[in-house]
Parts: structure tokens; sequence; C-alpha cells
């Protein structure tokens, strides 16, 4: 049976997504520690295949082309996978650039382009070096997320190290950091699988996302804010912050991390 997640109807749960999102999937984890090793962008953000460069050319020839259906995707990963998913834990990431509105008005176009593909840059080798699925890479933000038979048993602390990591990366906690980012991190149940019609998406949908989402929106500069109950043994001595979030009735509890921390 169907179910409704934010107004949008997304397809059953299915025995192979409970496989692969719970109990692992070794080929799958694999070929992600493999290919994050090869150039280059853009990749499959299921498997990490890289699409571009010698490397890519030479994969295509097992298969491993962007899907028809998404090109975000390569086909073994979406095609060979069936359209549904699995309710399932996960940890939401999500990182933003502050002031990029600033930013953009006060440099030329070329340069904010080239400032902004350094920190997608940044931010995709950090995620990927913690096995994150690299959701959306949206104008000044980035989501990622990370789950149990994809990021391994520790996928939340994997999230909270993953977010100081990519704080560090921009500069976060040194003289000059060359960017100033908030990120925010939260857990719980969400909806996870490839979704669509003719056009197939592999993400997250969930309470869990819209919030991690709303969160992030109150990180400063190089600050992390992590949910409580997401990673609490990883919290010893951060200070907390009551977070007051659109939808929510009661003030969210959140860690506040900086890079040195966890």
């Amino acid at each position: 049976m169907s179910m409704i997640v934010a107004g949008t109807a997304i397809p059953p749960v299915t025995p192979t997504w409970d496989r692969v999102l719970t109990d692992g999937h070794a080929s799958l984890v694999r070929a992600r520690r493999i290919f994050r090793y090869l150039p280059s962008a853009p990749r499959c953000k299921v498997c990490n295949n890289p699409f571009g460069g010698v490397a890519g050319r030479i994969l295509s020839a097992a298969g491993f082309t962007p899907s028809r259906k998404n090109p975000n995707l390569c086909s073994r990963c979406c095609d060979a996978l069936p359209t549904g998913g699995v309710e399932v834990d996960i940890a939401v990431l999500f990182a933003d650039v502050r002031g990029s509105t600033a930013i953009g008005r006060s440099a030329a176009a070329t340069d904010f382009a080239s400032l902004l593909n350094r920190f997608y840059g940044a931010a995709t080798q950090t995620l990927l070096r913690h096995d994150a699925v690299i959701d959306k890479l949206i104008g000044d933000e980035v989501m990622a997320f990370f789950v149990r038979g994809i990021s391994g048993p520790h996928y939340r602390d994997r999230a909270v190290r993953a977010g100081l990591d990519l704080l560090a990366a921009v500069g976060a906690g040194g003289h000059e950091p060359w960017l100033q980012v908030g990120v925010a991190v939260n857990a719980g149940t969400a909806f996870v699988g490839n979704v669509g019609g003719e056009v197939v998406d592999f993400t997250a949908l969930g309470d869990p996302v819209n919030v991690a989402a709303r969160m992030q929106g109150h990180a400063g500069g190089g600050e992390l804010l992590v949910a409580a109950g997401v990673a609490d043994p990883l919290m010893a001595g951060a200070p907390r912050r009551e977070l007051r979030l659109r939808g929510l009735s009661e003030p969210l509890d959140a860690f506040v991390l900086r890079p040195g921390q966890a």
C-alpha cells in the first residue's frame, strides 16, 4: 500500500529495499568505497560511480551509465532496483552557506560560481569519506543522509563527525575561514528509496528531513547543531540551545558543536 509524505504519494515498502538499507548490500558498500577514490564528478549518488573522466568512460562499458530516469543515478542503482523503499532510521545533514545573497551581490557571477563549486567540492569529498548519500546540491545548500545499510552501524555518529569535518574543510575553527557555513544534523524514521514515475529519485522523505532543514537555519557560521537524541554520547560538555522551529509546538533541544569537538 502506498503512503503519503508531505502531500506526496510514495510507493510501497519492498523487501529488496529493506535488505539494502537495513542489513546492508555488500556489493554496493564495496563499490562506494572503491568509486569514491576515482575521479571525477558528476557521480551516481548511490554507489559513487564517476560518470566523467577516463574512469567514467571505462565503467560505462560495464553498465554504470547515467540512468534515463535520473541522470544523478547510474542505471544499475536506478533501473535495477524497484520503485519503492522502506521506512528506516536515518541521520540527516543539511549544510548552508551563510551570507550567500550578499556574496552574490558583491562578487562577479563567475567568482561566485567558483566559490560555490569549491564549497560543493569540499562538501562532496568530506561526505563521501563518511559514506554519506549526497541527496541534493541546491544553490548554496547541501543535503545528505546516513543509513545503516550504506554508512555502517555507527551512521548517526558518522553524520555528526561529517558535519564537523565539513566545517573544518571550509576553515571553521581557524583564523580565516574561506566560507561561513552552518550545519545541522537530525535523526529519526524516514522513508528511503526510489520515488517517482517517469523520473525516479533516490531520496529520503519524512519529518526528520524537514526538521533538519529547519534546524540549519538556526546554525551560525562555523556551528553544527545536533538534535538531542541523535548521538548524545559524543556530546559530552557541549553547550545546548533551545530551537523554536516552524511546525513544532515545543522547542527542540540541540547541542552546539564546533570543529575540534567530538
